[in-house]
């Protein structure tokens, strides 16, 4: 198969690898090699590829509806709403298409609560550097990186940006306008740098002293991946607002956000809306993915192996000179290396077969499957180790 991107807007760079189809934890291209996938899809694919029930349960539903306006309800949308506010321990979900479209309605959801207790639109929001938030255009504004943001201007006003993990930084920058605090509770794109525990456990105090919205980001660090189904489980808060997406569907294109009533009944019928966001299709695969974590343990699987691979990842950091430390959640994780050559490494795996990807020129990101065993931690291990060394 010839690759090119003749039909494409260049917007990737594409691996020269053309995927034909995944089993377990492995990726197959078309030309029969086969990968070991420590990378899942961005995070999305927590049950790997070929999970029996997952694929039944989309089965199932293709045979009834794909899809039927919002006007309608559906046995899906009922019971996937119920599992993820129960997951949650949060009110009221607004099912989306992607995390990007999750941080814009809990965007649209923090600056309609202001509006409605101040009575005008001049609302301000913090952000992190270094922070990721998607690719939309108020997504971007919030991510807290002046180059994914350069050349689309102007671009929405009234957002400020703190350093995580310094509560002084944040105080600074409340004001009579804030009306909404974002973080993600471990930074993805920016580098796997996680919050801790006093830092966002401060965020919350904030928020409830000046009646701010707090706003967590858990479009990758959600669903089992760092450990907990979610991360800020860990670290004994509530959100007002969460953001969910990647390992929510497992493969198919949904997000939601998921807010505590007070600001969840701020929204009213015709403040926001979406075509596709929670068809019956996409609600089956996030019903179906509750269903699997629960009966199949996955969680807690997930946590067990987070535990083995950070093992893993000190033996990594004695044996290679290049590796000087990691961090991160579960598996969630980022080795951090001694120069700007994370774009080389990723080459270097995926030439011997494993998958990975960057976050940052000094970071090798790690996104197994939350289905990875020892026997396969191990495997990729072994492979970081040459190509490291």
């Amino acid at each position: 198969m010839m690759l090119n991107d003749e039909y494409l807007i260049h917007a990737y760079g594409r691996h020269e690898v053309a995927i034909d189809h995944g089993e377990g934890v492995y990726l197959y291209d078309t030309n029969g090699k086969k990968y070991l996938d420590f990378y899942a899809g961005i995070g999305v694919n927590a049950l790997g590829y070929g999970y029996q029930a997952y694929n039944d349960a989309l089965h199932k539903q293709l045979d009834k509806v794909l899809h039927v306006s919002n006007y309608f309800y559906t046995p899906p949308l009922l019971e996937a709403s119920k599992k993820v506010v129960e997951a949650t321990k949060l009110d009221q979900v607004f099912f989306t298409n992607s995390g990007a479209e999750a941080i814009e309605g809990a965007l649209k959801l923090a600056r309609k609560y202001y509006f409605l207790k101040h009575g005008k639109a001049d609302s301000e929001i913090i952000s992190f550097h270094h922070s990721f938030h998607g690719r939309t255009t108020g997504a971007v504004k919030l991510t807290g990186n002046a180059h994914y943001q350069e050349a689309f201007g102007p671009l929405m006003t009234g957002v400020k940006y703190a350093s995580l993990n310094d509560l002084e930084s944040v105080k600074a920058l409340i004001n009579d306008h804030t009306a909404a605090i974002i973080v993600e509770p471990v930074q993805g794109e920016g580098g796997v740098n996680p919050c801790t525990k006093a830092f966002l456990q401060g965020l919350r105090a904030l928020c409830d002293e000046n009646d701010l919205c707090l706003i967590l980001d858990e479009v990758q660090s959600g669903m089992g991946r760092t450990g907990s189904l979610m991360t800020y489980f860990q670290f004994d808060i509530m959100p007002d607002i969460v953001c969910l997406a990647k390992a929510l569907g497992c493969g198919v294109p949904v997000g939601a956000f998921v807010a505590n009533k007070k600001y969840g009944d701020a929204m009213t019928p015709g403040d926001h809306g979406s075509t596709y966001g929670g068809n019956p299709f996409v609600c089956a695969a996030v019903s179906a993915v509750f269903d699997i974590y629960e009966k199949d343990h996955i969680v807690e699987k997930a946590q067990e192996a987070g535990q083995y691979l950070e093992t893993k990842l000190d033996e990594l950091e004695a044996k290679c000179s290049h590796v000087i430390g990691h961090r991160g959640l579960g598996l969630m994780q980022g080795i951090v290396i001694d120069e700007p050559k994370s774009g080389f490494y990723v080459k270097e795996a995926l030439a011997a077969g494993l998958i990975v990807v960057s976050a940052g020129d000094d970071v090798v990101r790690l996104l197994p499957p939350l289905i990875i065993t020892h026997q396969e931690i191990d495997q990729a291990m072994a492979i970081l180790e040459k190509i490291l060394k």
